[in-house]
């Protein structure tokens, strides 16, 4: 079985994001940038799923600028096959991307496409829904644990009330939960060898997809700074500021 795995490059999670000085967006020059988080789950669960026999060949994805080919490195050093830069300056939004990973998988045929659940940038937490809605697949989202059997897979996801266990027939999607595995590190031999593996480089227009952009950012501001606390000297007066200043009562 192949497996498909989109990662994105966004700004790494140990730095401070900045707002543009004209609100336009967040500020991206000159800051480090590494894979979605959650992205990395996907590639040590695809990882997995071939050192158990499940998956022959894990194929990496990435869309965006050219630098985006380091992040399908990075994949590449975790034990992916091979590499897909789909290659773009205009700004993906949640259904290009799906429309895109569609294309790629009509292209490809794998029997299972593994996505971080969100991005940490954008938060969207929707292609891998809208990817299963395009390929009228089977989706087990937010998922915590996976077993796959024959043509079938087991998907124990995480729900607000707890766990929940869903049954999926193959070809199918699932999106990764952050208790789903531990990515393990890229070893100095797997990323020497990364660098000799295959990237394939296509265009939107090659997959015939339009990107074009259907969501306008009108504006990004960074949340107002907390206000320092006060102490008060009972319930009493505890309840009058809750009603009375904060409002919340």
């Amino acid at each position: 079985m192949k497996i498909l795995v989109p990662v994105k490059r966004v700004v790494d999670y140990n730095v401070k994001v900045r707002v543009k000085s004209d609100g336009t967006g967040v500020e991206t020059a000159g800051v480090k940038m590494s894979m979605n988080p959650f992205d990395e789950i996907g590639i040590e669960e695809a990882v997995r799923l071939k050192e158990k026999g499940v998956a022959t060949e894990i194929v990496a994805v990435s869309m965006g600028v050219a630098a985006c080919a380091e992040t399908i490195r990075t994949a590449l050093a975790m034990g992916a096959d091979r590499g897909i830069l789909v290659e773009t300056d205009a700004d993906l939004q949640p259904l290009a991307v799906a429309k895109l990973m569609k294309a790629l998988v009509d292209k490809e045929q794998p029997g299972l496409v593994i996505l971080g659940k969100q991005a940490i940038d954008d938060d969207m937490s929707a292609t891998g829904q809208m990817l299963a809605a395009l390929l009228g697949w089977a989706q087990g989202t937010f998922a915590s644990k996976v077993t796959v059997d024959g043509d079938k897979m087991e998907v124990i996801r995480e729900v607000d009330g707890g766990l929940e266990t869903v049954s999926l027939n193959l070809p199918a999607i699932i999106t990764t939960d952050l208790r789903l595995n531990e990515p393990r590190y890229a070893s100095l031999p797997n990323i020497m060898k990364a660098r000799k593996k295959p990237i394939d480089n296509v265009k939107p227009e090659d997959l015939g997809v339009d990107v074009t952009p259907r969501l306008t950012v009108v504006s990004v501001a960074e949340p107002p700074k907390r206000q320092a606390g006060v102490k008060v000297g009972s319930v009493a007066e505890l309840v009058a500021k809750l009603r009375t200043e904060a409002k919340v009562i």
